[in-house]
């Protein structure tokens, strides 16, 4: 067993996967010298994510991957919690928007918790580069239902960078559902009715050049989720189920 396993879900991630490794194996290397692993979960991936990944690890020994053919960050984060040693179990996201000094911020607070995660809306929180309007609406309305649906008071659910204790994360990912946008709140959610006691804590996070994100099928794929989510862990569980055995051909939304 390892100190620490940080599992990154990597979708077409070739231009900005290859700086978060270099940063972080080159940080932890320093912090905690070969006593933890990165974990990379490529998925769907059809550009050359996995062929960075897999020269990488030619020279970095505490570099593991894993690819998947069906794509999604939670069924990636699954598959990385399964395999992941370490005392401490954490992911981030693939483009380095959570630096690697950052990141350890939530191993230095977590003695005293079950997880750790990362905000951008505190406070004391910095963002150095600005997410678009849209994406920036989008995401604070997304935190105001997350509130108002599930009772939850973090300010930031969605911010990639988390960690928690092995016990808890091995207890919670087998009873997670796997959803395209709402994973991360479906895992605090089910800490939170497990008795996990979780700190959020302000980080300095940047948003990184690249993304291809779809704000308006994304805003609509979210609250759909997030519906979901609320309905399985509810008295009306069954809808979920019903709508789960209809055909494909006549549902709402493929991903719901």
């Amino acid at each position: 067993m390892v100190k620490l396993s940080i599992i990154i879900p990597a979708h077409n991630e070739e231009k900005r996967i290859k700086e978060t490794l270099i940063s972080y194996t080159k940080f932890f290397n320093l912090k905690l010298k070969n006593d933890y692993e990165l974990i990379v979960i490529p998925n769907a991936c059809k550009d050359k994510t996995v062929e960075l990944v897999k020269e990488f690890s030619k020279k970095h020994s505490t570099l593991k991957y894993k690819e998947l053919i069906p794509g999604g960050k939670g069924l990636a984060l699954v598959e990385g919690f399964k395999i992941a040693k370490g005392n401490f179990i954490g992911f981030i996201d693939a483009d380095n928007s959570t630096s690697s000094d950052e990141f350890h911020k939530l191993m230095q607070i977590i003695n005293g918790y079950d997880g750790a995660i990362a905000s951008r809306w505190m406070k004391e929180s910095i963002v150095d580069v600005k997410q678009p309007v849209l994406r920036l609406i989008a995401g604070r309305v997304f935190n105001f239902i997350v509130r108002f649906l599930l009772g939850m008071r973090f300010q930031d659910t969605q911010c990639g960078a988390k960690l928690f204790k092995n016990e808890a994360i091995k207890n919670i990912y087998p009873k997670l559902g796997i959803t395209k946008w709402a994973f991360d709140i479906d895992l605090i959610y089910l800490m939170k009715r497990n008795n996990y006691k979780i700190k959020e804590i302000p980080i300095r996070w940047r948003d990184t050049i690249g993304s291809q994100l779809n704000i308006p099928r994304a805003s609509f794929e979210m609250f759909l989720a997030l519906i979901r989510l609320r309905l399985i862990y509810s008295p009306f569980s069954f809808i979920v189920k019903a709508y789960d055995l209809l055909p494909e051909f006549i549902k709402i939304h493929h991903k719901l």
